[in-house]
């Protein structure tokens, strides 16, 4: 490993610190009750190097959300299937290895957040994007042009907008490790196959 990757490593953890410190305090007191002061105490480092990773505490709070410790992980699926595999069946294995049950359980934190400080909003939307650019960048080089360009766009696209009501409470939706007495709730896994479902049989 060269020393430009251990930087970038060491990097990405010093972010990732600050971010969750500053996540943890919002779900603690608000997102009015601290300011980068204390997220750098928690943390433990200085305010010019939060400075040098974030602009502000709304975008260090959502950064929280997003590790992308899965894309090793998804790397490994997508090296397992064949050139044939049908790109809703790949798209279906990624979206299993993306929306782990940690960053559902997040990204529902943060809108609920957001819903009382609108000043996350945008920072929540950044990040639901950067979600689907990687998503959308990993079906791309899967099918090394074998498909439309836009074809890509729209299974990506469709998908993730089917989990926006999911996060935001809008459905009945189980995350994973939820339980619910309520009539009618679905789990996340099984909304993801009825999802799939309807894409495929054009419903």
């Amino acid at each position: 490993m060269n020393k430009h990757s251990l930087r970038d490593i060491k990097r990405e953890a010093t972010a990732q610190a600050l971010a969750d410190a500053a996540f943890e305090l919002a779900l603690e007191r608000g997102l009015d009750g601290f300011v980068v002061e204390d997220v750098v105490q928690r943390a433990g480092y200085s305010r010019r190097t939060f400075a040098n990773h974030f602009s502000c505490k709304e975008e260090a709070v959502v950064t929280a959300a997003v590790t992308f410790s899965g894309i090793d992980e998804a790397e490994g699926l997508l090296a397992d299937m064949s050139e044939s595999t049908a790109l809703l069946d790949v798209l279906q294995q990624l979206m299993r290895t993306q929306l782990t049950a940690d960053l559902l359980w997040k990204l529902r934190e943060l809108v609920s957040l957001s819903k009382r400080h609108p000043t996350l909003e945008p920072f929540i939307l950044s990040v639901f994007r950067r979600l689907q650019t990687a998503a959308q960048e990993t079906l791309s080089d899967f099918s090394q042009g074998r498909y439309p360009e836009g074809y890509t766009h729209l299974l990506v696209g469709a998908v993730y907008g089917a989990i926006l009501p999911v996060i935001d409470g809008s459905l009945n939706v189980l995350l994973p490790g939820e339980t619910s007495e309520t009539p009618g709730a679905t789990t996340f896994d099984q909304y993801l196959d009825t999802t799939f479902g309807y894409l495929r049989n054009g419903v």
